[in-house]
C-alpha cells in the first residue's frame, strides 16, 4: 500500500533531488513559500522550501525498489526510525497541497498570529518584553502593543522577532 515518506536531501539540494526522483518514476511533492530575504542591503522576494532538507515522495517500499533513491543526486536517503521508513500522515500531504497557489509547490502562508494574541519579543531592543498582537501588517510585520515607560505603545516590528508567550 502507498504511503507518503519523507526523503532527506543535501542541503539546498531540494530541488535538484526532486527532479532527479521524478525523471525515475517517483511521485514526490517539495512543498515551498515565498519570503523575503536581504542581501547586498537589498530585500529580495524567494521562493525556499518549507522544510529545508527533505522531500516528500508517495510509494509502496514493499512492492517498489527504494535503493535508487540512496543513489539519486541531490538525495541522502529515506528518513527511518528504528531502521524503518518513516510515514509520514497522508492528511499533512494533502493539507499542503490544499494550500497551494497558481505556482506549482508553493503553499500559501496563513496568518500565524489573531489580533489579541499575547506574545514575547525574541530580538532587537524589545527583547524579552511581553506584549500583544494588534494586526499582522503584510506577510513580513505585526503590529504591538507594548507596555513600556508606563504607557502602551504601538510597535511595528518583524514577524520572525515575535513567539507565542508560554
Amino acid at each position: 500500500m502507498e504511503h507518503w515518506y519523507a526523503v532527506h536531501t543535501k542541503a539546498r539540494d531540494e530541488m535538484l533531488a526532486e527532479e532527479n526522483l521524478h525523471r525515475q518514476g517517483f511521485h514526490t511533492f517539495l512543498p515551498r513559500i515565498k519570503a523575503t530575504r536581504r542581501r547586498r542591503g537589498r530585500w529580495y522576494q524567494v521562493i525556499e522550501p518549507l522544510f529545508p532538507g527533505y522531500l516528500f515522495i508517495r510509494l509502496d517500499p514493499l512492492t517498489q525498489d527504494t535503493s535508487p533513491i540512496r543513489s539519486t543526486r541531490g538525495a541522502l536517503g529515506l528518513v527511518r526510525f528504528g531502521g524503518e521508513p518513516a510515514v509520514v500522515p497522508a492528511e499533512l500531504i494533502e493539507q499542503l497541497i490544499a494550500a497551494a497557489t497558481d505556482e506549482p509547490g508553493v503553499v500559501r502562508q496563513e496568518h500565524l498570529f489573531q489580533p489579541g494574541d499575547r506574545v514575547r519579543i525574541l530580538s532587537g531592543p524589545f527583547t524579552g518584553l511581553p506584549a500583544s498582537i494588534v494586526a499582522e501588517t503584510g506577510e513580513e510585520r505585526v503590529q504591538l502593543l507594548l507596555e513600556l515607560l508606563g504607557r502602551t505603545n504601538k510597535v511595528l516590528i518583524s514577524r520572525h522577532q515575535v513567539a507565542p508567550a508560554a
